[in-house]
């Protein structure tokens, strides 16, 4: 048997991580012995959406490395230790806590360290970098006593920055020595455009300052002073001026390093010892430096490769073009984005009203694309770059890339079958179209979530997903696959045309909709989602004779059913406030009808354990007490979870608990593609959790936030920013928007953040169509959502109300007995279902 070979990794961040994922795909751990030291007390994680740690995400959300995978393949890793020395001559690697490892090769991956400007003052307390999660912890903890925050360096980590101190509240400036902001990407116009949208959003922009000192009382920061004479007041300050690459343990093994620092590599990324490999921020390649994830991720591939099979790849250079999000604006430069080629033409556009600047950048014959900057609207950034990459012929007016199509013509359009299959279709995994259409064909791939599990384009940065999309519809057109969203056989329609087709037409029934645009019976598929949007439509109570028949187990009873075939009862708590009475009421009749208590996550309490007949008697004792249905058994909206907000808590700004009571009283019972919660937080502590959910509120000192499409689920996702600083009004408002269109174009049971993940143009559309009713329908919207508020009515208390809609809760036709197979046992005090191994023994006498 072959002896394995020791490969010792140095760094466990996103690109270190990114290399041993490459090891395993090429089955490398069949011939290495994989270490890898993790200086940090936790393993990779993705630092390029670090900020996201301010608008809920946790270090589990943000971690590369499934839970066990280093396990599964023996990878040794070292968490929390540092590798501090390497010895050359005897080919051992040295942590800080005394390990020593013998190795046959070495990838360091150590990255880079933030770099602090020498300012007296710069170690003062409420001074931080931006760089770990240990950073953010730090920063978050400050804040607390803190009330306005400064970052030095107006670069893409900076303003990633500024973002995570707006969302900490603070009031927000940022400094840049530069006389504009992302000095590297933007050029002068862009900068303009770039510092209003900014200032725009309530953060202070301070262009071509010059930092002197931070000057402190007491020990902590009260003032920054600047080479020109003035000062500003603040008391937490945040340093994001660069980086500069770590690159200390190959300095002192005596590895070759720049004059300015980083390691030295070769086209294999191998140091001046051909054993070490370097790759990362701290690697120096012809005389480079890369500062993004992207080209690290290369590297990464390119020393994989090399150990596995030698020579068989090179590292010679990578695409710095980037396309980011920051406070919001979108921006992207690519290419020559400076015009330094000799020769090169420039076409630019500005629009200071919507804040809008693109720039693209041609050769002097105007028939390549050479770069370009684009500044509030990056949407065309990926066919650009495309049309750069692959040296593409551009139409015979260039600055048509920037405009809308001349009038009798077409908009220029390039399509992604024109594309080569070398075309580098997702530069943060570097995939590329060939890549991504074998894997379609081959494997079969029929949607974007297979496509990305499968190839991981689209998983970094996400810039690259409408082109992915395209490719997909385009390989499936070439199999002869008819990409149908049709709901079902007996529909050619999907539920967003179905929708509109019962509004527009005003059909109220079923059978009228399958009479004039369906064919067949109708089955366990469109009957509940045409029931739905009935419902949704009209607000007509369910168990009316025309919809009874088209609903779904829950929705016919009422009630949720459970495992035992009993029901649950869940009436309606809004925001969580319960009077001491009507506590009393749920405990009486719990002990009444023998039912199973227990508290939901969502502030109401479970009734369960119920049998169908009991149903109308619980009921009615409720709804007498004065509880309403709570609507947990149907596609509606479930819950308004709520801290105590200002009423009690001391941290409180807003009364969260008195608008969490109004919103779900606004939008009970509203039917809806699939199940909908919401929360409302009083601060930016979220006790009420409400970025997990489809549309949360939190409070902040001038008004709410609004976010929308978080879901829980087997995939959580956190909701997304859409309003700040809104006052009651303007809320409800985007809500009854947002809510009504969610309604009117998902997909049959797709949850809001399926949905969102779905619209093309994302977050910004949505906003588009919610906030600047860019489509126009925005009244129509509010008066649909107007008709469901005003036509509401508790459908247990309808149905209680009626002696002949009672008739469905019985067992049986011909009897009033209840079904004698249901079999409860005790447990910690209260009784639930017996497992089918407990049925006999109860049965028998001999469990009680």
């Amino acid at each position: 048997m072959m002896t394995k070979k020791t490969l010792v990794v140095i760094g466990n961040g996103m690109v270190g991580h990114k290399f041993l994922e490459q090891m395993i795909a090429k089955k490398a751990i069949d011939d290495w012995h994989l270490v890898t030291f993790c200086e940090e007390p936790r393993v990779a994680y993705d630092r390029v959406n670090l900020s996201g740690f301010f608008s809920g995400k946790t270090a589990a959300d943000l971690t590369l490395v499934e839970p066990g995978l280093y396990q599964d393949h023996n990878i040794q890793i070292y968490v929390g230790d540092k590798a501090i020395r390497i010895d050359r001559d005897h080919k051992t690697v040295t942590s800080a806590n005394g390990i020593t490892i013998g190795y046959d090769n070495v990838v360091i991956a150590t990255g880079s360290y933030p770099f602090v400007p020498p300012i007296p003052g710069k170690d003062t307390q409420g001074t931080f970098v931006y760089r770990t999660i240990d950073d953010l912890e730090a920063m978050a903890a400050h804040a607390k006593s803190a009330k306005v925050g400064v970052v030095i360096g107006g670069g893409l980590l900076g303003l990633e920055c500024a973002n995570a101190l707006k969302h900490m509240g603070l009031e927000t400036h940022v400094v840049e020595f530069a006389p504009r902001l992302m000095p590297v990407q933007v050029d002068d116009a862009g900068g303009t455009v770039l510092k209003n949208k900014i200032e725009a959003l309530g953060v202070a922009v301070h262009a071509s300052k010059s930092t002197t000192a931070i000057v402190s009382e007491n020990g902590r920061v009260t003032k920054m002073q600047f080479a020109d004479g003035d000062e500003l007041q603040t008391d937490m300050i945040v340093f994001s001026a660069g980086i500069r690459p770590r690159d200390e343990i190959a300095r002192d093994c005596g590895l070759a390093v720049g004059d300015r620092g980083g390691i030295v590599i070769n086209d294999h990324c191998q140091t001046s010892d051909p054993d070490i490999y370097a790759i990362g921020e701290c690697a120096l390649y012809d005389n480079r430096i890369y500062g993004l994830v992207a080209p690290g991720y290369t590297m990464a591939t390119v020393v994989a490769d090399n150990l596995c099979d030698r020579g068989s790849n090179a590292f010679t250079g990578a695409d710095m073009s980037t396309k980011l999000k920051l406070l919001g604006v979108d921006v992207a430069s690519f290419g020559d984005a400076f015009s330094k080629t000799s020769g090169a033409k420039e076409f630019a556009i500005i629009d200071s009203i919507q804040g809008i600047y693109k720039k693209i950048v041609v050769d002097e014959s105007g028939d390549r694309l050479l770069g370009g900057i684009l500044v509030g609207d990056a949407s065309a950034y990926g066919n650009l770059l495309q049309l750069m990459q692959n040296q593409i012929v551009l139409p015979p007016h260039p600055e048509d890339l920037l405009l809308p199509p001349r009038e009798g013509q077409s908009s220029f359009a390039m399509g992604v079958e024109s594309l080569p299959d070398t075309a580098q279709i997702c530069s943060c995994n570097n995939v590329t179209k060939g890549q991504i259409c074998s894997a379609i064909q081959e494997q079969g791939l029929t949607d974007i979530a297979s496509v990305k599990k499968c190839t991981q384009a689209g998983t970094g940065c996400g810039g690259c997903v409408p082109l992915v999309t395209d490719l997909l519809k385009d390989q499936l057109k070439k199999a002869g696959v008819e990409v149908k969203n049709h709901l079902c056989e007996h529909f050619a329609y999907s539920r967003q045309e179905l929708y509109h087709l019962i509004r527009t037409q005003k059909i109220e029934t079923f059978d009228q909709l399958l009479a004039g645009h369906g064919q067949g019976k109708g089955c366990e598929i469109c009957k509940p989602a045409v029931g739905s949007i009935l419902a949704s439509a009209w607000n007509d109570y369910v168990l009316n004779p025309p919809h009874v028949g088209l609903q779904d187990t829950n929705d016919a009873f009422l009630a949720n059913i459970q495992k035992d075939g009993t029901y649950s009862v869940i009436p309606r708590i809004p925001g969580g406030e319960i009077t001491p009475d009507r506590l009393i009421v749920l405990g009486e009749v719990a002990k009444e009808f023998g039912l199973y208590t227990k508290i939901t996550g969502g502030q109401r309490i479970d009734l369960l354990g119920a049998r169908v007949d009991q149903l109308p008697l619980i009921w009615k004792r409720l709804i007498d007490a004065g509880f309403e249905s709570g609507h947990a058994y149907g596609k509606a909206l479930r819950t308004v979870k709520s801290c105590v907000g200002s009423t009690w808590c001391r941290f409180g700004v807003q009364d969260s608990t008195s608008l969490a009571i109004e919103v779900e009283l606004r939008y009970r019972g509203l039917r809806a593609p699939h199940k909908l919660k919401s929360a409302v937080s009083g601060c930016t502590r979220e006790c009420a959790e409400a970025q997990s959910k489809d549309f949360g509120i939190i409070a902040t000192e001038n008004g709410w936030n609004l976010y929308v499409c978080g879901n829980g689920g087997i995939r959580p996702q956190h909701a997304q920013l859409i309003a700040e600083d809104i006052d009651k009004e303007t809320l409800i408002k985007y809500i009854d928007r947002f809510l009504m269109f969610y309604i009117r174009t998902a997909n049959r049971l797709e949850r809001t953040a399926t949905w969102l993940n779905k619209l093309e143009g994302g977050i910004d559309y949505l906003k588009q169509v919610v906030i600047h009713d860019s489509l126009g329908i925005c009244d129509e919207l509010e008066a649909e959502m107007a008709h469901q508020v005003e036509t509401y009515a508790c459908e247990w208390k309808t149905t209680i109300d009626d002696p002949t809609k009672l008739m469905r809760f019985r067992h049986f036709v011909n009897v009033d007995q209840p079904d004698p197979s249901l079999v409860h046992v005790e447990e910690r005090g209260q009784k639930r279902p017996a497992f089918d191994d407990e049925k006999e023994l109860v049965i028998t006498g001999e469990r009680s």
